[in-house]
């Protein structure tokens, strides 16, 4: 009985623990002060280095948990050999929310979801507008969008830490699943008729954010339940995807 709650806790921190790798990126997650790391991995096979010494020196201040491991676990850990450099962080995001259980605790809501956004900044930049806003979560993909590293991070100017946040490793099916829970799904075309401001008012809307060249995915377009607009004056055409949020985040 032990044992089976043991798995439970662990598989419940596991789905809340984010891990960024790379010697850079790490050195300024344990530098700044709003991210909590939770436990440091490295490998043996790292040669002498300052900036390893320095991380070393730095958790042992913040009282970081240090493992190390042979070069093939670490990649494990890292999911990115390549760029890893020998070292990953576990860092604990409280924050983050299973898409079921947010949709079981939650009658109505209003929902940004990332679709292909690669700047970091700009993820960062979204995240700050959403926390500051009116949303509720934020659904962000696991691959074909900017990961959550500590660029995103700088830029969300800690508000990462300030809002439920929805990992999917497939967008698709998430969307889908929030669908069939009466869920409207918004994604923004410079062919809509209707401005976002004209939009119904839905309990359950979802905002759908594309890439920054070319916007919303075909997949995710086929899922969208209205295509709206937001109107611009003298010619322009577009605004950042970070702008769009903003003015979705405080409608």
């Amino acid at each position: 009985m032990q044992d089976s709650q043991d798995y439970i806790d662990k598989k419940a921190k596991l789905a809340k623990t984010l891990t960024i790798y790379g010697r850079n990126a790490v050195n300024e997650a344990l530098i700044e002060p709003t991210i909590i790391p939770s436990k440091l991995h490295l490998s043996t096979s790292n040669k002498d280095a300052k900036v390893i010494d320095d991380m070393l020196s730095i958790c042992k201040k913040r009282g970081v948990e240090i493992a190390y491991h042979d070069k093939l676990t670490l990649s494990r850990i890292s999911k990115n050999a390549k760029q890893d450099q020998g070292v990953a962080l576990d860092i604990q995001m409280d924050n983050f929310i299973n898409e079921d259980e947010f949709i079981a605790n939650n009658i109505n809501y209003k929902i940004l979801a990332i679709d292909g956004v690669s700047n970091p900044q700009n993820l960062g930049m979204i995240i700050r507008s959403a926390a500051a806003g009116n949303i509720d979560a934020i659904v962000i993909p696991s691959k074909g969008t900017s990961s959550i590293n500590p660029l995103v991070i700088k830029a969300s100017v800690g508000a990462i830490f300030k809002i439920p946040i929805i990992q999917t490793n497939n967008l698709e099916k998430t969307l889908k699943n929030f669908q069939s829970n009466r869920a409207k799904i918004y994604t923004l075309s410079l062919d809509a008729k209707k401005s976002y401001k004209e939009i119904d008012e839905n309990n359950k809307a979802i905002f759908v954010l594309g890439n920054e060249t070319n916007g919303v995915s075909k997949e995710i377009q086929s899922l969208s339940d209205e295509s709206i607009i937001i109107p611009m004056n003298r010619g322009v055409e577009s605004l950042n995807v970070a702008v769009t949020a903003s003015l979705l985040a405080f409608m």
